[in-house]
């Protein structure tokens, strides 16, 4: 390896995520979400750290048939249901879990001449994306249950707010009217619905970005909910520049030293997924200190603040997110949240798996 950037997940910090998730839902069993390749961090990752879950969720039949070559042998729950016909015959291969949300999937699963499949009905309680009308929920119930090729029926739904004080009482009141009379698992707590609300967890619980230490949370630190960052995105300084008062570094000039000071080059930018809008006073790590991002982002470059390291020279080790610097707070530095940092580093970063 050249470029000295790359990603090192830890195997161990997704397992003690998932053990957190275990103790503050003790009676339920977890459905380990790893769509987007685990949220960034790779199937093999997932696989590694997360073995002692009840089952994987995810939404790619591509994966979902890597999963099964690579060993896994206990439920996988497909959160979009199948796509096409050739989705539900591949459930059928491969023993898969589908979910059930509008009317065509109904339809292909009525074809099925031969075989058994496990469902889960999703009813729509106020998200408004996936998911059947609460009044619809008990008629398309007993078609799916007057399928031969309908093995068991599940019930569940997903929280647009479950990280808003007072916002979860309306959708679960929703949820259990239209379910009162049907059998079956539920399953609606999503991460933040596991950290605050008992009464969602019921029989299956889905965590996804609590498994990556990351917050479901604006106001809560990752740390504070005992989460710990499964991805530390690391890199080196390849260069070393001094301004003195009035240079300005980077693009457009965005950033102008007040006094002399040295700036760090790292080999970081958008392309490797690092986000373009972070502004002036992201945080940053060198050598293990804290320290910033000055000037706009580059594509294959970022530029930092080395007046808090004063022996940081060229090959300095530089983090850009993980143990030391939270995800979370460059997300909200650059505008958005840590899942997206998570999901968008690029190919060309590779990653390194470790059990630490």
């Amino acid at each position: 390896m050249s470029r000295p950037i790359r990603a090192v997940i830890s195997s161990a910090a997704l397992a003690h995520n998932l053990a957190r998730v275990r103790e503050r839902a003790p009676s339920a069993k977890v459905w380990a979400v790893i769509k987007a390749h685990a949220y960034g961090h790779g199937l093999a990752a997932a696989l590694r750290g997360l073995q002692s879950a009840d089952g994987l969720a995810l939404i790619e039949f591509e994966q979902a048939q890597q999963l099964r070559s690579l060993g896994w042998t206990r439920p996988i729950l497909m959160l979009e249901g199948a796509f096409d016909r050739g989705d539900v015959g591949l459930a059928l291969e491969l023993g898969l879990s589908l979910v059930v949300h509008e009317e065509r999937q109904w339809a292909w699963l009525s074809e099925i001449a031969c075989g058994s499949v496990d469902v889960w009905l999703k009813l729509n309680t106020g998200m408004n994306r996936l998911g059947v009308p609460p009044e619809a929920g008990g008629d398309l119930y007993r078609r799916l249950s007057e399928l031969p090729a309908v093995s068991r029926i599940g019930l569940m739904s997903h929280f647009a707010d479950a990280d808003r004080d007072g916002c979860l009482e309306g959708p679960m009141q929703r949820f259990d009217a239209a379910t009162a009379s049907l059998s079956g698992d539920r399953s609606l707590a999503n991460s933040a619905a596991i950290c605050v609300a008992a009464s969602a967890h019921r029989d299956w619980v889905r965590p996804g970005v609590m498994l990556y230490g990351g917050s479901p949370f604006a106001d809560r630190s990752a740390r504070s909910l005992g989460l710990r960052a499964a991805m530390t995105l690391r890199s080196e300084l390849i260069a070393v520049q001094t301004l003195k008062a009035g240079d300005a570094v980077g693009y457009g000039s965005s950033f102008v030293a007040q006094h002399p000071m040295r700036i760090g080059v790292v080999a970081c930018g958008y392309a490797d997924g690092y986000p373009r809008h972070a502004p002036t006073g992201t945080p940053v790590a060198v050598d293990g200190v804290m320290t910033r991002v000055v000037g706009r982002v580059s594509m294959d470059m970022i530029t930092v603040d080395l007046e808090p390291v004063a022996m940081a020279q060229a090959g300095s080790g530089v983090e850009l997110w993980g143990e030391t610097v939270p995800i979370d707070e460059v997300a909200r530095c650059a505008g958005t949240i840590g899942y997206e940092l998570m999901c968008a580093v690029a190919p060309r970063v590779s990653k390194q798996l470790v059990d630490l």
